[in-house]
């Protein structure tokens, strides 16, 4: 051990002894303030006097009762942070830091040591920072700088000076396990070993080894929309979840995590990086699919299509009349034309074309369709909002009298003599409360058969009124169905011609009559209903994060930024593994650039996959257009292997084969991707002999090590130590349409990437195999 080694391993030691300490502290503090929180929960209503008698004695129970909460608040709170850090900092005792810098700010005469960590520590004393948090300011030129003239910012402004030394640590169960003095590119030679080896089971924190451009991303706070475009392992994903950190350090006064949306591809994605923040000490934020959000809309108005069936349709459908039409409508639906053109007939439906329900109870008309839609027409109201409020409020009334008059038939006695004890003492003891009667003196009260009478109406009416509340008396789904219903009349909202359009308006009428929405309908159909009944904005969310961006259409772009007005949006993506059918040409979100305008965007574009080996690399480079600007990381391994095999049966017995030499290598992650989820359940069917296997499906909620058998779309986002294609066909992968879901499968793998064909291989292979990057 040589004397550099020596002295920084005293260096980590001394660190640790002080972390023990503060450990040992905290342990102390948070096991005090349970005991606390026990305490006070348990003898919470001895501390108060309940006395309701007199306003007076009612406002001194209510001050008690506030008091009591809010120590029981601060408490709770106290021990919560405590008990974070606490998590924090045991963490840091297998490696407490992970970087130096040795600089000279402008001024000094001798450099300061800064080493850099998931988090602050400080010496025992309180003065002087034994570790910096890597989301410090100064923290930055660790990232971006070469040793030289350096600067990080402040709030203050930019302290400028020089970097003398950067160097690098692999510290692992506190003992010091090498060290770089290094002016390379940061990250490198540990990138190198942390890449090497093999998958864990959740996505991990990235903070040793955040390259300079995805530090750009972490910080950058300047402008409402971050778009980033990044090749398929460029560390998208990693640097959002690490830019949400940063910005929960950076703002934790007035920024929670509850106030942070990551919208995702899918259950088992949110399960994979569920992790990566509280590894850096952090709540995790709010998590959810859009298709999830879609569901909770419009669970209770129409069945909805889940966005993998619409795939799954798209992928396993012969190549038929009725397959091109759903194509072309899913373009259509997805495109701003048709954005515009639904803003352009819900601003018509003020003047004419509202469609309603009549109003009914227990069968007989209050008010019909029509008279709703006169009284909506006559109003003065000039917007949707000011015309719906005057006709629920007309509504109200008629109902009212409605429920006045309902008292003295015949049912509402036949329904008082049906009740039973249980309902018939609640409803006195309702009653015996309304007209002031005390708990002890209620059995004194004699219960008037007219107020029974009414309570029981009331209760009747109760649904109908909220009904109307709600206005469910807008018949949303013909409104829909309307836009669609004539092909001559419906080209009136349209401002250029829609190809198939007869075949897309008769297509979505058969859905619609069946109660169901497609897809692509969902998004569409929530906007018509949300601009009609107002629109539920969510100003309280102040960031986005869209990650799979480039699998999301115009139109729900258009519809997210209305959702969350005040959020600032992080969008994340790459147009090669764009697999849905809407998905475009287009390689650069030019529409959601449109969106926020050019003075409120910054772009940023990651050219460098870490992900896979540079054979991997090289390798699915070939499978896309432009794929030769991807740089590799320069990180070897065995070059992809391909291999054409009869049948089906001879299929199974070399993936077999192949799947148990994997193992015998050490590889814990084994990936054996198919095209469609028909596909995968076949494949699951017939590899029996491999034990453990795992389906996953689009119902699956968690991400598994092992092997497991998925659709390709479900591996988006996800990595394996080794991924098997498992059937690289012709028939499987010939057209145009499907070469980015093959690119998508291909570039899950991080060191092992082998491919079977049945038959006829996929033309995608050709210049791969000319190249000599398959063997």
């Amino acid at each position: 051990m040589n004397d550099d080694v020596r002295q920084e391993q005293k260096k980590i030691d001394a660190v640790l002894q002080t972390l023990t300490e503060e450990i040992n502290r905290l342990e102390g503090e948070t096991f005090t303030r349970k005991k606390e929180i026990i305490q006070i929960r348990k003898h919470f209503w001895d501390e108060i006097k309940v006395n309701t008698d007199t306003f007076d004695d009612y406002l001194e129970t209510m001050i008690g009762l506030r008091q009591e909460a809010m120590a029981l608040s601060v408490t709770q709170s106290t021990h919560r942070h405590a008990s974070n850090r606490l998590s924090t900092l045991k963490r840091m005792k297998d490696a407490p830091y992970f970087g130096r810098i040795d600089f000279i700010e402008d001024g000094a005469s001798t450099p300061e040591a800064i080493y850099i960590g998931i988090s602050t520590l400080s010496d025992a004393n309180h003065e002087d920072f034994l570790i910096y948090d890597w989301r410090a300011p100064i923290s930055s030129i660790y990232y971006d700088h070469q040793p030289g003239r350096a600067h990080y910012g402040t709030p203050e402004g930019n302290i400028h000076g020089v970097l003398k030394k950067k160097w690098q640590y692999l510290i692992a169960n506190g003992q010091l396990q090498s060290m770089f003095d290094t002016s390379l590119t940061i990250g490198d030679e540990i990138l190198k070993q942390v890449l090497g080896q093999g998958n864990n089971p959740y996505m991990q924190s990235i903070v040793a080894t955040i390259q300079q451009e995805q530090n750009e991303i972490i910080r950058h706070d300047s402008k409402k929309l971050l778009l980033v475009h990044g090749a398929a392992g460029s560390g998208k994903t990693s640097a959002a979840l690490q830019r949400i950190a940063y910005l929960l350090y950076k703002y934790r006064d007035t920024l929670s995590a509850n106030q942070i949306v990551l919208f995702s591809p899918n259950s088992i994605f949110n399960d994979y990086v569920s992790n990566v923040l509280p590894e850096l000490g952090e709540e995790n934020m709010q998590q959810v699919t859009f298709q999830d959000y879609l569901h909770h809309r419009l669970r209770h108005d129409v069945s909805i299509e889940d966005p993998y069936e619409q795939l799954e349709y798209c992928l396993t459908a012969s190549n038929s009349s009725s397959l091109q039409t759903r194509i072309a409508s899913i373009q259509f639906k997805a495109s701003p034309h048709f954005f515009h053109a639904i803003h352009r007939y819900i601003d018509s439906l003020l003047q004419s074309g509202m469609i309603f329900k009549d109003i009914s109870f227990r069968g007989e008309s209050i008010v019909t369709a029509q008279q709703i839609a006169d009284t909506f027409y006559r109003s003065d109201g000039t917007t949707f909002s000011n015309r719906l409020e005057d006709v629920t409020n007309w509504l109200t009334r008629l109902v009212k009298k409605a429920e006045i008059a309902q008292r003295h038939l015949p049912w509402a006695a036949e329904e008082i003599e049906l009740l039973s004890n249980e309902t018939y003492h609640k409803a006195h003891a309702y009653l015996a409360k309304k007209q002031g009667f005390h708990r002890e003196a209620i059995s004194d009260y004699e219960m008037d058969p007219e107020a029974l009478t009414q309570l029981i109406v009331q209760q009747k009416f109760k649904p109908l009124r909220q009904h109307i509340l709600r206005f469910q008396f807008i018949d949303f789904k013909a409104l829909y169905a309307q836009f669609f219903n004539d092909s001559s009349e419906g080209k009136q909202w349209l401002t250029e011609d829609v190809p198939k359009w007869g075949e897309i308006c008769q297509a979505t009428l058969n859905m619609l009559h069946q109660g169901k929405l497609l897809y692509e309908d969902t998004t569409p159909f929530l906007l018509l209903k949300e601009m009609i009944q107002g629109f539920e904005a969510n100003r309280s969310i102040k960031h986005i994060i869209i990650d799979e961006a480039q699998d999301y259409s115009p139109f729900q772009f258009e519809y997210i930024k209305r959702l969350f007005p005040k959020a600032k949006m992080t969008v994340l993506g790459d147009f090669n593994q764009a697999i849905f059918a809407h998905a475009s040409e287009a390689d650069d979100f030019h529409m959601l650039r449109s969106i926020y305008g050019p003075d409120e965007t910054f772009r940023i574009h990651l050219t460098r996959s870490y992900r896979s080996t540079k054979e991997i690399i090289e390798f699915t480079s070939q499978l896309i257009p432009h794929g030769k600007k991807i740089i590799p990381f320069n990180r070897h391994g065995q070059r992809p292997h391909f291999e054409q095999v009869k049948d089906t049966a001879e299929l199974h017995t070399r993936i077999t084969a192949s799947v148990r030499k994997l193992q015998q290598q050490g590889y814990t992650s084994i990936a054996i991707i198919c095209q469609s989820a028909k596909e995968s359940a076949e494949a699951y069917d017939a590899l029996t002999t491999l034990t453990g296997r795992k389906l996953l499906q689009t119902h699956s909620t968690h991400y598994e090590q092992g092997i497991v058998i998925i659709p390709a779309y479900l591996a988006k986002g996800i990595e394996f130590d080794a991924v098997i294609i498992y059937n690289a066909s012709y028939s499987n992968y010939a057209h145009e349409q499907v070469r980015r879901l093959f690119y998508t499968a291909c570039t899950r793998a991080m060191h092992v990437l082998q491919l079977y064909s049945v038959g006829e291989p996929s033309p995608f292979l050709q210049s791969a195999q000319r190249s000599g990057f398959l063997q």
